[in-house]
């Protein structure tokens, strides 16, 4: 089931979301343009039968606040009345009409008493649920420093001057916090200290990712009532953020990579350089995810399974396999996991080692790196772009007047997709 097939919901990440504009003259006098509501859940059926339940409850509001509209006096024309005291007087009308009806879920609660700490303890408790390990580790690492040193403040005594004081204290952070057992598990004060033992500091991309994630839960104590409104949204994030993009190895280093055969990832690297996969999904795949199409070959089915999620909706696709990989497949185990003993953090870390011990360190070059060398090589070989896209599982690529193919394509062939990846040729 997708998104076009629930109203009023669609799926962002590995979650529904509901949202529902109200008619012009009753967001006028709700002072908010639509329902907006998590469905905190990634199941489809679910999520349909829960957005039925909030399309109940904005049926209801909606015919609360006509009737309480309907019921106000009417002004005539030319009176010299100002607009703005009659919308004075349908606002205290409708919050009269309202007032003794179940409350909804967004009204914001009065004098909350929750504290920094109780706020954070509460999302970080729901958010374990909804996250993937890595996600979750990077949220919690990110509110728990705010908490660290704001944990003691209530919720309702938060404002602009926490924030940029947040904001200075991120930015005085060591790049080395958290990556040995004595950094670990530091508050944000003691993680200042630490750092000035140093001159590196986090980028602007990571400091704008630890801002990103503490202002999402302040948004969460919004949307639960604990605030009125987020007291960061108007303090300004100053620090720039460059982009590193990975790099692409050469064909030097991409015949290394494989005549190293390394005894760990060399099977997953030689995957992902032919199939253009992540490491995630290479790591995920089962000896059930190789489907054979007739005399097309095999394919990989690149789907969600026990071992792993999918990064987006459109990672999930049919890869065919490479003439190169037949030999490399046999080898593996007959049934379950083809690399059971592998996980992402295995195979990035060990691929740093490699990269070190063979002289090909320099900046960008990562393990995803292989897979920017399967894309550079289709491009290369004149594969349009919007074809590549559905092979790697990237969201479709646009058209020159901004116009995404997927709406109009059904996508391309089987025929066609084993014709790209048997053009792909590893180096001598």
């Amino acid at each position: 089931m997708s998104s076009a097939t629930i109203r009023y919901a669609y799926l962002k990440g590995q979650t529904w979301l509901y949202r529902r504009n109200y008619p012009k003259d009753v967001a006028v006098l709700l002072g908010q343009q639509a329902l907006k509501q998590s469905l905190k859940t990634s199941d489809a059926k679910v999520a349909h039968q829960r957005a039925a339940e909030v399309n109940t409850r904005y049926e209801e509001t909606l015919r609360q606040v006509l009737e309480g509209a309907a019921v106000l006096p009417q002004t005539a024309s030319g009176d010299g009345a100002d607009w703005s005291t009659r919308s004075e007087v349908a606002l205290a009308r409708l919050r009269t009409t309202l007032q003794h009806s179940e409350p909804v879920r967004y009204q914001v609660k009065r004098q909350s008493s929750l504290t920094v700490e109780q706020a954070s303890r509460q999302y970080l408790m729901l958010r374990q649920n909804e996250l993937r390990p890595g996600g979750f580790k990077s949220v919690r690492y990110s509110v728990e420093l705010f908490q660290s040193i704001y944990g003691g403040k209530k919720l309702v005594e938060l404002g602009r001057d926490e924030g940029r004081g947040f904001l200075s204290l991120i930015a005085q952070l060591s790049p080395n916090i958290g990556k040995s057992e004595r950094t670990r598990g530091m508050s944000l004060a003691e993680a200042v200290d630490w750092s000035k033992m140093g001159a590196a500091r986090i980028t602007g991309r990571t400091q704008r990712r630890i801002w990103s994630q503490v202002n999402h839960w302040l948004h969460w104590c919004v949307y639960e009532g604990e605030l009125e409104a987020n007291p960061f949204t108007s303090v300004r994030f100053d620090a720039k953020v460059r982009y590193q993009p990975y790099a692409v190895p050469s064909d030097k280093e991409a015949s290394q990579l494989v005549c190293l055969n390394d005894p760990e990832i060399g099977k997953v690297i030689l995957v992902c350089l032919l199939s253009g996969m992540r490491a995630g999904e290479a790591a995920g795949l089962l000896r059930e995810d190789l489907v054979a199409k007739g005399n097309l070959g095999q394919f990989f089915h690149v789907r969600p399974n026990r071992l792993r999620m999918l990064k987006t909706d459109a990672a999930e696709r049919m890869v065919p396999v490479h003439a190169g990989l037949e030999g490399v497949l046999s080898h593996l185990p007959p049934s379950g996991p083809l690399f059971p003993d592998l996980t992402v953090n295995d195979i990035t870390k060990r691929f740093a080692k490699i990269r070190v011990a063979s002289g090909m360190e320099r900046p960008g070059l990562v393990f995803h790196s292989t897979r920017k060398w399967f894309i550079t090589q289709c491009e290369r070989t004149g594969v349009p772009e919007h074809f590549t896209a559905s092979i790697v599982g990237h969201k479709s690529a646009r058209s020159e007047n901004g116009i995404t193919y997927s709406i109009y394509s059904a996508g391309i062939s089987d025929e066609q997709k084993r014709g790209i990846v048997d053009q792909i040729r590893l180096p001598a």
